[in-house]
């Protein structure tokens, strides 16, 4: 009997549904013209102008300001709240695994208001710390996640033997524990610096003026219909996009434990 082939085109379909725009929109960022509804040929220039455009240079250093502090900030937190999750087992904790998880299901838009409502309530001035704020409270929840992932697979076995060696918490922190949850640590401080630099709903909320994010700054170049520029930029970051995510889940791979 002759397989259906609706499962194949449907999938080849989704795939061109999602994927289309993006190669588009990478080849339009080498058209010479300045609309992409006609080609007129092959240039570099959108590049060359957009590593001109100062103000787009400053707002890709505040991201990255943002993203690395909140990211080195929300491993930390991370860590220790997967590590507490995983080890104790009480009513309290159950209500400590509520809190992390609800930045995962909670709607971005909703975050976002919440998040200014409470910086207004407290009269504390918009700027790069309540959006350092804001994304350290979302990427703790994805750090931990991930870290609890890993150590449900984790073979503390090799923790009992330093106890039974006479090792105590603070060697078997730092030349058991770390060095075994290394990359699963490092998949989520890439998973959180990705959502971070990446983030426009909740930034957009509570940024205050000087602390315009490269994401907001895009989002103000498509109303003055500056398209080249923003395709030539969008190319980039598409690379290097794919780069961190493939980068993070090869990190994520499970590696087998030698005895």
């Amino acid at each position: 009997m002759q397989r259906s082939r609706f499962p194949l085109v449907l999938t080849l379909g989704v795939l061109i549904f999602l994927y289309l725009p993006i190669i588009v929109l990478v080849i339009t960022s080498f058209n010479e013209s300045r609309f992409g509804g006609a080609w007129t040929g092959f240039s570099l220039k959108w590049y060359g102008r957009l590593f001109q455009e100062r103000a787009i240079w400053n707002a890709l250093s505040n991201s990255l300001i943002i993203a690395c502090s909140s990211t080195l900030i929300s491993t930390l937190l991370g860590s220790t709240a997967a590590f507490a999750l995983y080890r104790y087992k009480t009513t309290l904790q159950k209500a400590h695994y509520a809190l992390i998880y609800s930045p995962l299901i909670i709607p971005d838009i909703l975050m976002g208001i919440s998040l200014l409502l409470f910086f207004v309530s407290i009269n504390m001035q918009l700027g790069l710390f309540t959006v350092f704020i804001a994304h350290t409270t979302f990427c703790v929840s994805y750090v931990t996640m991930v870290l609890l992932s890993r150590l449900h697979n984790f073979d503390f076995s090799v923790v009992e033997a330093a106890q039974d060696l006479g090792a105590d918490w603070w060697i078997i922190l730092r030349r058991i524990m770390i060095p075994l949850m290394a990359p699963s640590i490092l998949s989520g401080a890439l998973l959180a610096f990705t959502l971070s630099i990446d983030d426009f709903v909740i930034t957009f909320f509570v940024a205050g003026p000087g602390s315009t994010t490269l994401p907001i700054y895009v989002y103000g170049m498509i109303k003055f219909g500056s398209t080249p520029i923003i395709n030539a930029l969008s190319a980039i970051l598409l690379v290097l996009t794919f780069a961190i995510v493939w980068l993070t889940q090869t990190l994520a791979k499970e590696k087998p434990q030698t005895s």
